[in-house]
């Protein structure tokens, strides 16, 4: 087991490797996947329960599905530096022929990733089926997913949302990542989401809330009380309240950079306010 130093260690390297990767190609999302940084290390260090090496079955281990894709650099780095593949792959993120897309994929064999997506709205249905397929196997293991607070405005969600609950998927973890911002502003301005926790246990859920979606603590504390409430005939829904671009002062708290790439000087902006810890790929 970790202890917090370390995983806020790796935070502080994972958000590196955010920035170089987006930077080196000037394309990508590195508002989303900077806000989720401790949630992801948490995740693969902490909560799962995986076995070694990556088998695309995944029987007998708890699996993760990304539906909000476009925060790959994200995923991309807490996969390689948990193993799944070699750190210095990180240097072809968005290349042609690289295994590293965009969004992340499955045709090109990369460790880790069980399935392309991207296309927001389909990755609650996906995990759904997963977690079912694992109740079907007597598998006790459990399913966890992420999905963007903007994401919900697809309508395919709430059909989901309600047939989990229907079918008392109780193995399921689904977190939704209350940044407030999507690519076009903030959710309250393009598409208000109301109260989404009334939503959820309108539709059945059990939902648990952290509200400090940025602190490591407050998270390994969230998605444990998470795990205690499944198997209990209920999905369960995490609400992690987290910040947008956090941890670079200039990208915090606004939709500005959900796809947007620094440039020399931000970069060793952003870079000089996360001292490496690790390595650099």
């Amino acid at each position: 087991m970790s202890n917090i130093q370390q995983l806020e260690d790796l935070t502080t390297q994972v958000r590196r490797d955010i920035l170089r990767m987006v930077h080196k190609v000037n394309s990508g999302h590195p508002g989303g996947s900077l806000g989720c940084a401790e949630f992801f290390v948490c995740l693969y260090k902490e909560l799962m329960e995986t076995k070694d090496g990556f088998e695309m079955d995944g029987i007998g281990e708890d699996l993760f599905f990304l539906s909000n894709g476009h925060i790959s650099p994200v995923y991309y780095s807490v996969l390689a530096r948990s193993g799944y593949f070699a750190v210095d792959e990180l240097n072809t993120f968005r290349l042609i022929d690289s295994r590293l897309q965009g969004h992340p994929t499955t045709h090109e064999g990369l460790p880790g990733i069980r399935i392309a997506s991207g296309s927001l709205g389909q990755g609650m249905s996906v995990a759904i089926g997963a977690a079912e397929t694992k109740k079907l196997n007597n598998d006790k293991h459990l399913v966890y997913s992420l999905h963007g607070d903007g994401e919900l405005q697809e309508g395919q969600n709430w059909e989901a949302i309600m047939y989990a609950a229907g079918n008392k998927v109780d193995n399921l973890i689904a977190t939704i990542d209350l940044n407030g911002q999507q690519i076009d502003g903030s959710t309250d301005n393009v598409l208000p989401m109301g109260n989404v926790k009334a939503k959820f246990e309108a539709f059945g859920w059990t939902v648990v809330e952290i509200e400090e979606g940025n602190n490591i603590e407050a998270i390994l504390e969230g998605m444990q009380n998470a795990k205690s409430l499944t198997g209990n005939g209920k999905p369960v829904c995490v609400l992690l309240k987290t910040v947008m671009g956090n941890g670079v002062d200039f990208m915090m708290h606004t939709h500005a950079w959900h796809g947007k790439a620094p440039n020399d000087e931000q970069l060793a902006t952003g870079l000089a306010q996360n001292a490496e810890t690790l390595g650099d790929y």
